[in-house]
């Protein structure tokens, strides 16, 4: 598993489920399709993605930081 950061290339919007793909070894295209399914549930799903926006560093950032 690989540190979590957001990409700088093939991110779509903000580049957290691509993130979240490389984290757990899958597809982008599979966590967003997740990501999509899980909206149609009950639930703060938009919420923690735009706080995961937020708080995950990008692949620069994390780079710069982990010397």
């Amino acid at each position: 598993m690989s540190r979590l950061a957001r990409p700088t290339h093939g991110r779509r919007i903000g580049g957290v489920c691509a993130a979240l793909a490389r984290r757990f070894g899958t597809s982008a295209t599979t966590m967003r399709v997740i990501f999509v399914l899980s909206c149609l549930l009950p639930g703060p799903q938009f919420l923690l993605y735009i706080a995961l926006w937020i708080l995950l560093p990008s692949e620069e950032k994390a780079a710069r930081t982990a010397w």
